[in-house]
């Protein structure tokens, strides 16, 4: 799922080319990615882009009348800028906006069709679209803090929760908490003040790091290569993969559609985390730490 970098990323480039452009049409490729009624979206046809902005994991058109059409890509959506009247992929593309410099196509992989389009109309039907996380670069280490211990979670769910912090999903969570050297099953009722400001520290430095990394990957043309697991990160996706502080292996967690990165002599204190399923399997032949497995 993109996250607060890519979005980043994404509204940059689209706030380029299509802020005080005029949305021309909207054509909707697939019935079930528009999940609102009222206002209808064709009355979207005609109004100028005042703006583009990020709403958590999600992409907001501001038009004119306060008439705002809402993106959420969710795990395979993804946005793609064609030249006017250019053909869209086949089968993938969900929906084509329409402005006269550019068309700007929504697209999904797979067959499970989680994107979605909200139209809403007012500033109160926006913000009924806000899990209420808190932008972690508005706030101090005082919220921070406030806000992630407010619920006794593990460190890696409390940093993906988009009640808690918003824009912050599986790929990066794994990155902030490697360089924080905190174990993402740790509870947030158990973390020293040290470790907090360590917490909060990596968290902004991480998502300023990568949202400069891929603007500048993307030389100012529009994003086509967004994506959860890249060469450059620390620990996601790089399970087996040497460690680029101390070379140890990187492990990971499996669960659901997702899996949990980390390194064991980085964060865990060279504990090995079991992973439910593995362990269940080798019982007494899991590995217990990372010594072990070297």
């Amino acid at each position: 799922m993109p996250e607060l970098p890519d979005l980043e990323t994404y509204r940059d480039a689209l706030a380029k080319r299509i802020r005080s452009q005029t949305l021309e049409r909207t054509r909707i490729l697939n019935p079930f990615v528009l999940r609102t009624a009222v206002p209808p979206i064709d009355e979207a046809a005609g109004k100028r882009v005042i703006d583009v902005r990020r709403l958590g994991k999600r992409v907001v058109f501001e038009l004119e009348g306060q008439f705002f059409i809402v993106l959420h890509l969710m795990i395979a959506g993804r946005l793609r800028w064609l030249a006017p009247g250019a053909k869209p992929p086949a089968r993938i593309t969900l929906a084509v906006f329409e402005f006269p410099n550019g068309w700007l196509a929504l697209t999904e992989a797979g067959t499970k069709r989680r994107a979605s389009i909200h139209c809403v109309r007012g500033a109160a039907a926006l913000a009924a679209l806000d899990a209420g996380g808190l932008e972690v670069f508005a706030i101090d280490l005082a919220a921070f803090t406030a806000r992630l211990a407010s619920e006794n979670h593990t460190l890696k769910r409390a940093l993906t929760d988009p009640h808690l912090i918003a824009g912050i999903g599986n790929a990066y969570s794994d990155e902030i908490l490697h360089r924080a050297r905190l174990s993402p099953i740790t509870l947030t009722a158990k973390l020293k003040p040290d470790e907090w400001a360590r917490l909060f520290a990596a968290t902004r430095a991480v998502l300023a790091e990568w949202v400069e990394r891929l603007g500048t990957q993307s030389h100012g043309g529009f994003p086509e290569k967004v994506t959860a697991f890249r060469p450059e990160m620390a620990v996601h996706g790089r399970f087996g993969k040497p460690c680029p502080v101390c070379g140890a292996p990187v492990q990971r967690i499996v669960y659901a559609e997702n899996e949990c990165n980390y390194c064991a002599r980085c964060q865990t204190g060279g504990v090995v985390l079991a992973d439910r399923a593995l362990s269940r399997l080798l019982h007494t032949s899991w590995p217990r730490s990372i010594d072990a497995l070297e």
